[in-house]
């Protein structure tokens, strides 16, 4: 997601300007055009360079968002203003950013916006599906509930995200354990011993041999040659995630990966699921529901399964029919999603699906951590042994020699 700067004409003629985020050009004009802004100039906005002293940066997290929604529910549960409450709470978070965003934002519903409308200015913070599902409280008279829903889907996705992270952390760890250990025996402690056997003439075994050669390898040009070949490459796949192609392909890819596709396909699943489930279940309009759910997929392939069916579903078909033919979706879920079809429950229907789902992520992460971690601790140790022996057989041969 970028950030792009606008001008454009509303259907009155006046001239309006702002920053707004995007995946790409195309995209910000279509959101404009949705707001009945006919746009005159989009255009990227600058990266800003800045140095960040530590404790006086401060970035609001998702954290912070889970509280002020939770707060913020209960105060108008208990009646008080909207804008008494914005008021209380961006004096008492401990967030700097957080409250300046709600001071801004009280000012705009005292100037006559609605809280959604004012909420709406800030997407880096709130993004559209709080927006509309914070539109579609107020329009029912029942924002509290909404925030409550708002505030469970939110501390959901991000307990998600928690458990496949922890599930990488742990072999990417191992892994750069195993390559630090491995290329300092190859490039400081092998070359002393490479030295005292040429000392001893003769051939030396092929292991040893096998060893000294990466040694050499790495201590001379092959060690740049590879650290500049890692660098590119991930510098090229960081550029490829920004186009669209880029992206699905990359996407595509990791769906279709072995041992982490599976996973997160899962992950993608509960997510579409809990996504739509709460924007319906908050009075979210079906078509402005998949297409809130599909910008937020964080997969490209999700991303235009959803579209692909939304398409389908404003000519008139079913929900599970369109999301069935795009074979992204496992059977289970197109035919849960039928049945909620058929019984008028299908928000409830979606939760159920989601609940599920997460389900099988904790059990798909369980079993990956306790998978991966045999595999990289023998991985670790056989190559560290291998190098441990392959020095050795020299001096095994060599007191065999002298004896």
């Amino acid at each position: 997601m970028a950030v792009f700067k606008y001008k454009g004409k509303t259907v009155q003629g006046k001239m309006v300007q702002g920053e707004i985020t995007g995946e790409s050009k195309s995209v910000v004009m279509a959101e404009l055009r949705r707001q009945a802004i006919i746009p005159v100039q989009v255009k990227k906005k600058a990266t800003e360079i800045s140095i960040k002293i530590p404790g006086l940066g401060h970035k609001i997290k998702e954290k912070d968002i889970i509280i002020f929604t939770r707060q913020f529910s209960t105060m108008i549960d208990a009646g008080l203003p909207l804008v008494q409450s914005l008021e209380i709470l961006a004096q008492q978070t401990e967030n700097p950013a957080l409250a300046n965003c709600l001071k801004e934002v009280k000012m705009s519903v005292e100037g006559g916006s609605t809280f959604a409308e004012a909420l709406h200015k800030y997407p880096q913070i709130f993004d559209r599906l709080y927006v509309n599902m914070v539109e579609a409280g107020e329009a029912g008279g029942i924002l509290d509930t909404i925030l409550n829903r708002l505030a469970g889907y939110i501390e959901r996705a991000m307990s998600l995200r928690k458990k496949v992270k922890s599930a990488m952390t742990y072999p990417i760890v191992i892994m750069v354990v195993a390559i630090v250990v491995v290329a300092g025996l190859l490039i400081f402690v092998i070359p002393q011993f490479a030295e005292l056997f040429v000392s001893f003439g003769g051939t030396l075994p092929l292991p040893t041999r096998i060893v000294i050669a990466a040694s050499n390898f790495l201590g001379g040009w092959g060690g740049g040659i590879i650290a500049f070949s890692l660098i590119t490459f991930f510098f090229v796949i960081k550029k490829l995630k920004k186009t669209e192609k880029g992206r699905l392909v990359f996407d595509t890819l990791l769906l279709q990966a072995p041992i982490i596709g599976p996973l997160i396909r899962k992950v993608a699943v509960a997510k579409f699921t809990r996504t739509l489930g709460t924007l319906l279940s908050s009075g979210v309009p079906l078509l402005d529901g998949m297409d809130i759910t599909a910008r937020t997929a964080g997969n490209k392939v999700i991303e235009n399964a959803v579209m692909t069916s939304r398409t389908s579903i404003s000519e008139g078909k079913t929900i599970a029919e369109p999301l069935e033919e795009t074979g992204v979706f496992p059977p289970m879920v197109t035919q849960m999603i039928a049945i909620g079809e058929n019984t008028g429950a299908l928000d409830t229907m979606l939760s159920k699906i989601a609940d599920f789902y997460d389900e099988e992520v904790n059990t798909a992460v369980e079993t990956l951590t306790s998978m991966l971690e045999p595999m990289l601790m023998v991985f670790l140790g056989g190559t560290v042994g291998f190098i441990l022996i392959a020095m050795y057989m020299p001096i095994f041969k060599l007191a065999s020699l002298i004896s």
